[in-house]
């Protein structure tokens, strides 16, 4: 007998609930239509969330691995590993007949929409949840909407960051709860239609990590006012530490997420974004290193770190506090508020104009 099966289990369990869900994580190439998947985990979970299996494999993305200091994936690792349409049948019996659930949903789906459609075949999977959502509907009392702090807010201890199979088992562990909250107040899940590609046609390969062809051409962007950062500039970004709060961030050349959107998550975790480059600038965020942009060229003068914006996303996963401060055991420190487009905060003085953002 199943626990559904159970009438005490039965009882209180939606009956308009999933009969089984696959927990899913990639790690990619980067973010945009031409990025490849490098490694994919599939945590197989019943009606109630508790986990059935695991499976985890590396993927051949045939071409470079992008952000490799992220998920630690170099080219030599997967040079030997199977193609996408090596896995995809294995692949297939994770998923099928079950919601697919990631954190931010929308892009696992893409990119494992776009891998089936280069093999030419679907994912049998027609819906998909997001735990971003559903952590929203159940208006849980997070600073912000990570994994990490959706993790600490359940009790789930993460062992490697940005590993797909342990991203995997802590998303798993973290939606159990979450399943079993929203189904004690009756609340109809988040699902969303999963939309196979019928179709595809293959772009020419991307010789530079970062290099995005399907990037929309420059547009004229108004500026706006961003609040004020309230930590310190604590210098330049290390390759080998993670961003810490009040860093000053500049960005140049065309990207695959809206710059506004891109510029309210730089706010929202304590960093600064400059409107230019100067001495102080920690990090400069651009595609093209290679463009004669004035940014790219008094980056290139003060040697000012620069990466791309697959990289950029990933870092902004953990932003670092400001140094010198210290959050209190088990807590995230609160980020600042994302700014309205069409307002500044009151006590927030207007930037005054400077040729330099120093």
């Amino acid at each position: 007998m199943t626990m559904l099966d159970d009438p005490a289990t039965s009882a209180m369990w939606p009956a308009a609930y999933p009969r089984g869900y696959a927990v899913v994580d990639v790690e990619t190439t980067g973010l945009a239509r031409d990025d490849r998947i490098v490694s994919a985990a599939v945590y197989r979970l019943d009606a109630l969330g508790n986990v059935e299996d695991h499976w985890y494999t590396l993927v051949n993305p045939e071409r470079d691995p992008g952000p490799v200091w992220i998920h630690g994936l170099t080219t030599d690792v997967l040079a030997g590993a199977p193609l996408f349409r090596d896995v995809e049948r294995e692949f297939s019996e994770r998923l099928a007949d079950r919601v697919l659930v990631a954190h931010n949903a929308f892009f696992d789906w893409s990119m494992i929409s776009r891998e089936y459609a280069r093999a030419r075949a679907t994912a049998p999977t027609r819906q998909r949840l997001c735990t971003i959502a559903l952590a929203k509907e159940l208006r849980l009392p997070l600073p912000n909407h990570k994994l990490a702090t959706l993790a600490e807010h359940f009790g789930v201890a993460q062992q490697r960051a940005h590993h797909a199979l342990d991203d995997a088992r802590v998303l798993a562990e973290a939606f159990r709860p979450s399943l079993h909250a929203a189904a004690r107040d009756g609340m109809r899940l988040p699902l969303l239609e999963c939309r196979p590609l019928t179709e595809w046609s293959d772009s020419p390969a991307a010789p530079l990590i970062g290099h995005q062809p399907t990037y929309r051409p420059t547009t004229w962007r108004p500026s706006r006012r961003l609040p004020a950062c309230p930590y310190p500039n604590p210098g330049r970004y290390e390759s080998d530490k993670p961003l810490a709060q009040g860093m000053r961030v500049a960005f140049s050349g065309d990207t695959s997420v809206d710059r506004e959107l891109l510029e309210d998550r730089v706010v929202e975790a304590g960093l600064h974004v400059a409107t230019s480059v100067s001495r102080k600038t920690s990090l400069l965020v651009t595609n093209d290193p290679g463009s004669a942009t004035s940014k790219t060229l008094k980056a290139a003068e003060y040697g000012t770190p620069v990466v791309d914006e697959a990289a950029f996303t990933h870092l902004l996963r953990d932003v670092a506090p400001a140094p010198g401060t210290v959050p209190a055991p088990g807590t995230v420190p609160a980020p600042v508020p994302a700014p309205r487009p069409d307002a500044v905060p009151a006590s927030v003085p207007a930037p005054s104009p400077s040729p330099a953002d120093g």
